[in-house]
């Protein structure tokens, strides 16, 4: 136990007394304790293991996804996580020094806001194509959040000279107060609102 109590992300933050709120994602968010996030690829090919993975790990991961819409050049990003690590660290010290907190629990809070509870699936029927609205499960809640969060991030920074560090400490804080202007906060209660229209 004394060996796990030093393990601090980046050597400056700790896990331990980081509460996941959302009961539905108590799963599906892992707080494992590490020093960097990085575990080289060994859940990438088991069903489900995502969920064991780091989820400051997994938004590197999610980050590394090129982001301009409709791009022919998909693979502008892929292959930098060292550099997205770095991107990282520096985005959670801008948010630890603008709001006092640990930056992993702003991550977490941002995802539990960005996260979306329904969703639509077509269902053809007859001949006919329905859109009906489907509860959505924990992993893919996460996986949403997070896709929905990196896009944003990558939207604003696209074309623009103020450094992707900076979007990104902004956004998370901004997702973590549940501020309705947040990218990712504003396309969760669209694809509700759409599933809502749809029961």
């Amino acid at each position: 136990m004394a060996e796990t109590k030093n393990l601090l992300l980046f050597r400056k933050w700790d896990l331990s007394n980081i509460e996941i709120k959302d009961p539905g994602l108590k799963t599906a968010i892992s707080l494992r304790k590490q020093i960097l996030p990085y575990t080289y690829g060994r859940s990438a090919l088991k069903r489900f293991n995502k969920a064991d993975v780091n989820i400051v790990e997994r938004l590197i991961n999610k980050t590394m996804h090129f982001g301009k819409k409709y791009a022919k050049n998909t693979g502008r990003m892929t292959g930098k996580k060292s550099k997205l690590l770095n991107t990282v660290k520096t985005a959670f010290d801008i948010i630890a020094l603008k709001t006092g907190e640990n930056p992993v629990e702003v991550l977490v809070r941002a995802i539990e806001n960005s996260a979306p509870n329904e969703d639509t699936t077509r269902i053809v029927y007859g001949g006919t194509v329905y859109h009906v609205s489907v509860d959505v499960a924990p992993i893919r809640r996460v996986d949403l959040a997070l896709k929905f969060i990196s896009d944003a991030i990558k939207e604003a920074t696209f074309s623009n000279p103020k450094p992707i560090e900076e979007h990104m400490a902004e956004h998370l804080i901004l997702a973590a107060a549940n501020d309705p202007n947040a990218p990712s906060v504003k396309k969760k209660n669209e694809l509700e609102r759409i599933a809502q229209a749809s029961r």
